[in-house]
């Protein structure tokens, strides 16, 4: 009996699900699309490093698969992250002792923890470099796409957003463009904040200057140019 393809999508919270999922699902619709939450950001936690952020993100394909899947079972993996700003210079994360959480704006960081975020950039830096280098996860094609400086930034122009606020923002998102698949993807690959030109060229921007700041992303690539051939990497 056949099968669908599995188109597996790696996704940091659920507002990244819930604006992004049904749009997904109706884009790879020959396909089956599973979109994992993960309720954190890998990139950043305190155990991870470029000698196992490649296997850390495979584990999460191979805990899904448990017995009734084998890597020929999945078409692509599809990641998706938020930049946070990580590739900016220390200079540009200033001390605030009043920025109680870390406020985001198109130039700076300010936060109270000003070490503990140029230790987070680096950290993230390093692993960011090393899966936008890697070609396939468990001999699956995989790319990692980027939200400048986060999503609610690249889909609804906002930064600092609530929860609450994301999730109101993901749910008139999704509305607006599960029946105008079309437009979505003209939206998210050739607008003003759209880095277009090859997947690696995309990487080699965003780490320049304070471009993980500003609003950019390089998702539209996922559905103009596929995967461009770079050497793979089980």
């Amino acid at each position: 009996m056949f099968r669908k393809k599995i188109v597996f999508v790696i996704v940091e919270g659920p507002s990244d699900e819930e604006a992004l999922g049904v749009l997904l699902n109706r884009i790879y619709d020959s396909k089956a699309v599973y979109v994992h939450v993960m309720h954190r950001d890998l990139t950043t936690e305190l155990n991870v490093n470029p000698s196992n952020i490649v296997s850390k993100v495979g584990n999460l394909v191979k805990n899904y698969a448990g017995r009734m899947f084998k890597p020929d079972d999945f078409s692509q993996i599809i990641h998706i992250t938020d930049m946070d700003g990580v590739f900016i210079p220390d200079d540009a994360v200033v001390e605030d002792n009043a920025a109680v959480k870390p406020a985001y704006s198109e130039t700076e960081i300010r936060t109270q923890r000003k070490n503990g975020i140029e230790a987070r950039n680096s950290r993230k830096r390093e692993n960011l470099n090393r899966l936008a280098s890697t070609a396939a996860i468990w001999k699956v094609p995989y790319q990692i796409y980027y939200m400048s400086c986060n999503l609610d930034h690249v889909l609804y122009g906002k930064l600092n957003s609530t929860d609450d606020e994301k999730e109101r923002d993901a749910f008139t998102f999704a509305k607006k463009y599960r029946d105008d698949i079309p437009g979505f993807i003209n939206y998210i690959s050739k607008s003003a904040f759209s880095v277009t030109g090859g997947y690696s060229q995309s990487w080699q921007y965003i780490r320049e200057g304070l471009h993980s700041l500003e609003r950019h992303t390089n998702f539209g690539l996922c559905f103009l140019s596929g995967f461009d051939g770079q050497e793979a990497e089980s």
